[in-house]
């Protein structure tokens, strides 16, 4: 005769497999810290600030063609990175490094002179920049590929 523990030990395991089931895995701050990952955060904001060095030539030299195209290779950075990792995490680092270099570049020099051209470029650069980060990094989850079809093992 069973006691009421195993039945109760029955219902805890999986349907199918009778396997006891896991605890999820915890994600975001939760998770544990990946060297690797990190480093990669690292990369990225570093590929956010080149990205922004290049910007700040372009569009000072070749008006509002530059000003798009600078913009286009920022979006890409942003939106890359946040397809890459599949988290806000992934926008928000290229995103850090892009601002912190071009609050860098507004600083000058000594003699006076700066890189950016023009204030209304500078300006465009600047807003649109941001606001592309934002955007990339505060969009819905990103959809799943149509060839994944939930089933484990197959």
């Amino acid at each position: 005769m069973s006691d009421g523990k195993d039945k109760v030990r029955a219902q805890a395991r999986s349907p199918r497999t009778n396997a006891p089931p896991r605890s999820p895995r915890p994600t975001g701050l939760a998770a544990p810290l990946n060297p690797s990952r990190i480093a990669a955060y690292v990369g990225l904001a570093v590929l956010g600030a080149l990205v922004a060095l290049a910007g700040s030539f372009v569009q000072a030299a070749w008006f509002p063609g530059g000003l798009l195209l600078a913009l286009a290779a920022s979006a890409g950075v942003f939106y890359g990175g946040r397809t890459l990792f599949g988290t806000q995490l992934g926008a928000l680092a290229p995103g850090a490094g892009w601002l912190v270099a071009v609050i860098v570049l507004l600083g000058g020099r000594p003699e006076g002179d700066y890189v950016f051209g023009d204030e209304l470029g500078l300006t465009l650069f600047l807003l649109g920049g941001t606001a592309v980060a934002v955007i990339c990094a505060t969009t819905s989850r990103l959809p799943r590929p149509a060839t994944d079809t939930g089933r484990s093992g197959t």
